[in-house]
């Protein structure tokens, strides 16, 4: 199997190539937010923000589906060593329609959460909304 252009693009720190295999629409679930962010525009932020914020970033395991695509990672944040997926789910044209971020140990999303906010300037109480 062909690795899929986002992968590729995270793997090279090619933040416009990553952004470019979203579709306009795209729905961003956080793992530290309720609410998704929607919309090529507001996951470009939060993509830049995440390529600020992870260290160590590193695909180590990919399963794949009918439409869809988990890409299992290692990372850090600060101190903090973290596990996560990112769940793609595609569209017809092949873009990423439904991105989730699934992060692990708590006190790794915690951290992840904090960066985060410092990152895109939002003040700590309100990032859960």
């Amino acid at each position: 199997m062909a690795e899929h252009p986002f992968r590729a693009a995270v793997e090279a720190g090619d933040l416009p190539a990553m952004i470019e295999a979203l579709a306009p629409d795209v729905s961003f679930h956080s793992p530290v937010t309720f609410k998704p962010f929607e919309g090529r525009d507001a996951v470009a932020v939060v993509l830049g923000a995440v390529v600020e914020v992870f260290e160590d970033f590193r695909y180590t395991d990919e399963l794949a589906g009918e439409g869809t695509l988990a890409l299992v990672f290692e990372a850090r944040v600060g101190d903090r060593q973290l596990q996560g997926i990112d769940l793609l789910r595609f569209d017809a044209d092949g873009l990423i329609d439904d991105f989730t971020v699934l992060v692990r140990p708590l006190s790794a999303a915690l951290a992840l959460r904090d960066a985060m906010g410092r990152q895109l300037g939002v003040a700590e109480g309100r990032q859960s909304q």
